[in-house]
């Protein structure tokens, strides 16, 4: 540590809680004997462990255009500080590690949140305290004051008087998400809308943290070649990725559109997404129809709200399966609260910032895989697992399918539907075991494969509420590969 710095420089620890100390942490030249200090250090050399030097970080964010350069400087200290915090707490007060991760994410802020969503919807890859733990993250985050927004909407409309666009907005936010916040309004034309209003420093935030995270899986790679199974590298780069979009709300608007001019040419009548009203929205501001309704997952008034809740989410799912294949992407983000129950009896589809995009006919050969799957005829599977493109090297698909079959044949021995129904453990017992065919044949799944699997994570949380008793992929009304009958 410099003379005279009020901080260590590599530990962001106040200079004061050094004082008296014994021992010498090597690699940031700070003396440490006090518990605080010492979880201090110990964060330090886990990030240096991983390959992390926060120096380098630093100086590196530095290079990135001035003022965002600095604020991604800032943004790795207060990381830093709260990792450290997280540190203190777990050898102070021994909390679980599920909800210490959980504690230190929603402190964190926006990028972590989103990425606590993605453990909760992913009970195959995360163990269940974990899972559980992370629900949580679906819940609101803290709201931003009123005069933030009106701040952002002059700033936007700059030149346009608020009052000749909007009659009204209710000060008091319908949600608040990571990246945004709602509030409901009414435009001068009579139209009821809500406004999604972008939090500040949102950009600056994604892009420094998912490159720290995306750097840490790269080594986690190297250094643990087993995770390799999930793409975790490749996952965070394409989180990342979307991310980023996510906040630039007129690549939103545009998925929106897609989606409503899907069902406008399947003539889908049972779903439906908001309107976007372009000339009121910006690259910070999105102003679209409102939509009255409850959350799928609220089985208890959906129940009130229909006589059949499964055909809700057979239509949605329907719905959905047709994007896949008549859309230029898909929504892949859909958990409780972008998925709705209208009060006219609809299901609406709100919240397109994160969507994926996967061909048709790689969807087909998915549905094909899934099929020879349930049919135990392993040498299809082979043939569809590389239409999927799961593979970019050439290989012997005798090999590959006797290799699947040596993996599912013990599996589905009682049952050849079982693999569809098991329990979360189980599941991932057996995307474990998939690793070495993966390996053995340069088998990796393409990105919006992770997108995808998450999607049908979440629609098994809605057939565990709605449908706990019906097995809905043996139902006759769903069609994974869609018609133009939705219904």
């Amino acid at each position: 540590m410099v003379e005279g710095e009020s901080a260590c420089y590599e530990c962001l620890f106040p200079k004061e809680e050094h004082a008296n100390e014994s021992l010498r942490c090597a690699d940031s030249g700070v003396l440490a004997t006090t518990p605080n200090v010492m979880a201090s250090l110990q964060a330090h050399h886990a990030l240096l462990y991983l390959g992390l030097n926060v120096t380098a970080l630093k100086q590196r964010l530095l290079l990135w255009d001035g003022l965002n350069g600095l604020r991604s400087v800032a943004r790795v200290g207060e990381t830093a500080v709260i990792a450290a915090r997280a540190g203190i707490k777990y050898a102070t007060e021994k909390p679980s590690n599920a909800k210490l991760m959980r504690e230190t994410f929603e402190s964190l802020g926006s990028t972590y949140i989103k990425l606590g969503q993605f453990i909760a919807s992913t009970p195959s890859l995360f163990p269940r305290e974990y899972v559980e733990e992370f629900q949580g993250c679906l819940d609101q985050t803290p709201s931003l004051p009123f005069s933030y927004v009106q701040g952002v909407l002059a700033s936007e409309f700059e030149g346009r008087n608020l009052s000749e666009i909007f009659a009204s907005i209710d000060e008091t936010p319908l949600a608040s998400a990571s990246i945004a916040q709602v509030h409901a309004a009414k435009l001068v034309t009579g139209e009821d809308v809500v406004i999604k209003v972008q939090k500040p420093g949102v950009e600056t935030i994604l892009y420094t943290d998912l490159n720290v995270l995306h750097w840490a899986t790269k080594v986690l790679e190297k250094a643990v070649p087993k995770v390799k199974f999930a793409s975790l590298a490749d996952i965070v780069e394409e989180i990342k990725t979307r991310m980023v979009r996510e906040v630039d709300f007129i690549e939103e608007a545009s998925n929106l559109d897609d989606f409503v001019n899907y069902l406008n040419i399947t003539q889908n009548h049972k779903a439906m997404a908001p309107k976007v009203y372009h000339q009121y929205s910006t690259r910070r501001v999105l102003t679209m129809q409102r939509l009255y309704g409850v959350p799928l997952t609220d089985f208890n008034v959906v129940k009130q709200r229909c006589k059949d809740p499964s055909q809700v989410l057979i239509t949605a799912m329907n719905t959905w399966f047709g994007s896949l294949m008549m859309c230029n992407s898909f929504h892949a983000d859909l958990h409780a609260g972008n998925l709705m129950l209208l009060d006219d009896g609809r299901v609406g589809f709100i919240d397109f910032g994160i969507v994926g995009q996967l061909k048709p006919e790689v969807w087909t050969a998915c549905i094909a895989f899934m099929d020879a799957l349930q049919k135990t005829d392993y040498a299809l599977m082979a043939e569809n697992m590389l239409k999927m493109g799961m593979t970019a090297v050439q290989i012997d698909t005798q090999v590959l399918a006797a290799d699947l079959e040596r993996l599912f044949s013990g599996v589905l021995l009682a049952d050849p539907q079982e693999l569809l129904s098991s329990n979360p453990a189980d599941l991932n017992d057996i995307m474990m075991d998939m690793v070495a065919v993966g390996e053995r044949h340069g088998i990796r799944f393409p990105r919006d494969f992770a997108l995808l699997f998450k999607q049908m994570l979440y629609f098994d949380r809605f057939m565990r509420i709605l449908a706990p008793y019906t097995d809905i992929y043996a139902d006759q009304r769903l069609q994974m590969v869609q018609t133009m009958d939705p219904n």
